[in-house]
């Protein structure tokens, strides 16, 4: 299968790529392996991914309409996995442009090469982030998620309402991803875990914030891999009937949101623990209040998911911290 999959350089995206490129697909990455962090590390991603003879890569960025469209006049794709953005919540409240322009103006970009390709089934990149205000746990797709508490979130909502209205007008068959912390070999240095390795290892304090009293929903790399792929497989269809509207679902368009996670939050001082272990160091702790944008408590439920495509994850977050712990060491040498 000719398989497009945005953000290749990127920590999921590559994982993806690598995947799929070992099951015997043909797969295109792009991505413009911007400098929003170190792009060797972006670099050294896509020399993993060469090897591959199906593999091909296309370096530009989601806002260049000309070379998104040159894309898919060439590549023939039957299905697309688009995890390029621009992410981040906190990058987002100084340098908020970035996001219209990637997550909004690059996205119609992707929807309109979908539709004009005739693309099978798009698979997009949502977030948890959409959840926002709200409290109820664990967060389900069938909640309502209007009350978004940063630019990057609304960004994410503003992809699922986009989705949707290709998905209505153009049969185009369109599921959205909602993703929780993801973690593991090749991740985000900006991200909380690769901070917390770094910071420890290095005898350094490590920014905790509202005094620890935070818990997420962290998933290792390899189950969210085997969740996107599954989801890839399962290729939504507009109802047979009249169905009321629903926040994960449509009354009339092949369109499906969920929630992608390990479903098992976890105390963020826990996760600090389960780091102590594997490095064998005790961290320094520099207790913070809350941030700007921020949320308490993160919780998926994939229930959805896991009924549609046998999703369930699997690795503990004691044996994820270990592995990512041991590639951290040997890609950084610490």
């Amino acid at each position: 299968m000719r398989i497009l999959v945005t953000g290749a350089a990127g920590f999921i995206g590559y994982h993806v790529a690598k995947v799929l490129l070992e099951a015997g697909h043909d797969v295109t990455g792009f991505d413009d392996v911007n400098p929003y962090y170190d792009p060797q590390l972006k670099r050294d991603r896509l020399a993993q991914l060469a090897p591959f003879p199906g593999f091909r890569m296309v370096e530009a960025g989601l806002e260049d309409r000309a070379a998104v469209e040159a894309l898919f006049a060439e590549g023939r794709f039957e299905r697309v996995v688009h995890l390029a953005a621009q992410a981040g919540v906190r990058h987002s409240l100084t340098n908020p442009h970035a996001y219209a322009s990637s997550n909004l103006v690059g996205f119609l970009h992707i929807l309109e090469g979908c539709r004009h390709a005739g693309v099978g089934h798009l698979v997009y990149a949502s977030s948890s982030s959409v959840y926002g205000a709200n409290r109820k746990l664990p967060f389900s797709e069938h909640d309502n998620v209007d009350h978004p508490v940063s630019l990057y979130a609304a960004s994410k909502k503003a992809n699922e309402l986009m989705a949707h209205s290709y998905a209505h007008l153009y049969r185009l068959p369109t599921t959205g991803l909602r993703f929780f912390t993801v973690y593991g070999p090749w991740g985000r240095p900006d991200m909380a875990p690769i901070r917390f390795v770094r910071a420890i290892l290095a005898n350094e304090p490590i920014d905790v914030y509202n005094n620890g009293r935070l818990s997420r929903d962290f998933t290792y790399i390899d189950d969210i891999v085997d969740g996107v792929v599954r989801a890839l497989d399962r290729v939504p269809e507009a109802p047979a009937g009249d169905v009321a509207p629903d926040p994960a679902t449509s009354p009339t368009a092949p369109y499906r949101v969920y929630n992608i996670g390990n479903s098992a939050p976890v105390p963020l001082m826990d996760f600090i623990a389960a780091i102590e272990a594997a490095t064998g160091r005790t961290a320094k702790l520099n207790m913070l209040p809350m941030q700007p944008g921020d949320v308490e408590n993160t919780f998926a439920d994939v229930t959805d998911l896991a009924a549609a495509t046998g999703f369930e994850p699997t690795v503990s977050v004691e044996e994820g911290i270990r592995r990512f712990v041991a590639w951290y060491r040997g890609y950084y040498g610490a």
